[in-house]
């Protein structure tokens, strides 16, 4: 290794928030680094303190934090972190958010409310942030809310290859729990073979947030194991309609996949219990003990993102990752 390179190799710096440290530790294992110590802690009023306890100068900056509960510490966290290496000198600042806090209030679905999807965006802007790297938006269109590169991975071939493994003999129909995520499932349906669709005609009233009523299945579902698919799951409530349908409705099985397990709640209650053969998850997000049950899978996130930091950090392609389809 030349002199050069061994520099240009020592510049790339992991760094990680309090909500999923874990998460930051397996990838700091695949790119074969260690997480940068700092010290952090918060007030008793509240505030929260963040100082690294090495040099950043120079250095290519990835700071990971999962916007988890309690989401506002998790993103408050996440800002001074980014203020505290642009204070420091680092060379670039990529903001490593495996869940993109806020996300779902991407639009004004009424008069006089927030974007505050945007406005998330605007803040790590203004924190200093020069890039921002996610799995799986709530809507691709949110990419466009920072001014900058967004590397948008996909946890689609993690859980696809799950699927493909656990159930290869099995005939499958992938489901959507509502038509706003049919062409997720059109791209789940190609990655597992050309499967069939299948989706939930279902109402929702704005005005009454994690409530939906499921009312009918569109595609034939009988006799085949279902593949219900979404990018987050949260009270479970929605989910746990769909499966029970789906059942009624003569499926021979079902199994749920889902990106982000916000699981709030009684979520987990819900999901153990709405027949539903699997539930998998990726670990965008922490996933405590008492929140898992026996039917749930957790797949790593972790060689996915260090792959792409990889990528970012060589000024390579992250698109190549998903065969162009980024």
């Amino acid at each position: 290794m030349s002199t050069k390179s061994a520099a240009q190799k020592k510049s790339l710096m992991l760094f990680s928030g309090r909500a999923h440290p874990e998460l930051a530790e397996q990838v700091g294992k695949h790119l074969d680094i260690t997480v940068t110590p700092q010290s952090t802690f918060t007030f008793a009023n509240g505030e929260i303190f963040v100082r690294f306890e090495e040099s950043v100068r120079g250095s290519d900056a990835f700071v990971l934090q999962s916007h988890s509960a309690p989401i506002n510490d998790a993103i408050m966290e996440h800002l001074l972190m980014v203020d505290a290496l642009k204070r420091a000198s680092a060379k670039r600042i990529t903001v490593v958010m495996p869940f993109w806090g806020y996300s779902r209030q991407d639009k004004k679905h009424r008069g006089r409310e927030p974007i505050s999807a945007r406005l998330v965006a605007d803040m790590f802007r203004i924190a200093g942030a020069n890039r921002i790297m996610t799995v799986d938006l709530h809507t691709s269109q949110i990419q466009g809310f920072f001014d900058g590169p967004v590397d948008h991975l996909f946890a689609l071939p993690v859980l696809a290859e799950h699927v493909k493994r656990t159930y290869t003999d099995r005939e499958l129909v992938v489901v959507s729990p509502d038509s706003g995520r049919v062409r997720l499932a059109e791209r789940w349906a190609e990655t597992l073979g050309g499967t069939p669709l299948a989706f939930i005609h279902k109402t929702r009233d704005p005005r009454r947030p994690n409530e939906a009523v499921a009312n009918r299945v569109v595609g034939e579902v009988e006799g085949r194991l279902c593949v219900v698919i979404d990018d987050m799951i949260d009270t479970g409530g929605t989910v746990a309609k769909t499966a029970e349908v789906l059942l009624k409705e003569d499926a021979a099985d079902v199994v749920v996949a889902a990106t982000h397990g916000v699981l709030s709640g009684a979520a987990s209650e819900r999901l153990a219990r709405c027949g539903a053969r699997e539930v998998i998850f990726t670990d965008t997000l922490p996933i405590p003990d008492e929140k898992r049950f026996e039917r749930m899978t957790v797949l790593s996130i972790a060689p996915l993102l260090a792959r792409a930091i990889h990528e970012v950090f060589d000024d390579g392609s992250v698109t190549s990752l998903f065969d162009g389809n980024a």
